[in-house]
């Protein structure tokens, strides 16, 4: 019998050949990569509640403001009432010519200049004051504008008498020759003229502070 040929293979040997490692398995989401997985987080409710809580603000200085408003308005209301107010009285006393002058420019008409002196009495009955606003008076004669007066506001307490004066200055208006020679005869010979006053007048009750609404005067 032949002997076998084959060489005997050590151990040693087979202990030296490389051995090769399977690579690891990949990550699930690596190898499938057409899946995307997407999450969807809601909006935080921060601005929602500033927001109501802005709106609450308002809400609650309207309703301050308006509570205000109708108290100051029911106070006003129970004074009035208790004081019960009148008319004030603003009278016209006296009207005095104290220049005239005339002077000629056509064969119809004349340019007169005047100085018009003009005494007011105002009476006050009511138990609060009076404050009189800026008041303006137009005087006139046969109908024709001469000029124009006014009387500076002034305040006026409960229970009082005052006495305002004004003086209207006319420069030159023209008038026709009869108008004029009627102002002639009128202030020479008659001493009288016969002026109009137009004008209005500002009129409010104050209390504590507070001023009403304009008044009617008489």
């Amino acid at each position: 019998m032949k002997k076998n040929q084959n060489p005997v293979v050590n151990a040693t040997e087979m202990s030296t050949r490389p051995t090769v490692t399977a690579p690891a398995p990949a990550p699930a989401a690596a190898v499938n990569g057409a899946h995307h997985s997407h999450h969807y987080y809601p909006p935080t409710s921060s601005s929602s509640s500033s927001s109501a809580s802005f709106r609450g603000c308002c809400c609650c200085l309207f309703l301050l403001f308006s509570f205000l408003a109708l108290l100051i308005l029911a106070v006003i209301l129970v004074i009035v009432l208790a004081v019960k107010p009148k008319k004030p009285q603003f009278d016209l006393q006296q009207v005095g010519v104290q220049y005239m002058g005339i002077s000629p420019t056509t064969p119809s008409s004349a340019a007169v200049s005047l100085t018009i002196h003009m005494l007011f009495t105002a009476v006050n009955d009511n138990k609060v004051g009076i404050k009189y606003s800026e008041s303006k008076f137009t005087v006139m004669y046969r109908g024709i504008p001469l000029g124009r007066g006014i009387v500076p506001g002034f305040y006026q307490p409960a229970h009082s008498v005052r006495q305002v004066e004004t003086t209207i200055a006319v420069d030159r208006v023209s008038l026709l020759q009869t108008d004029a020679a009627n102002l002639i005869r009128d202030a020479s010979l008659n001493d009288r003229v016969e002026l109009r006053v137009e004008g209005d007048i500002g009129a409010k009750i104050r209390i504590i502070g507070f001023t009403s609404p304009g008044v009617q005067v008489s």
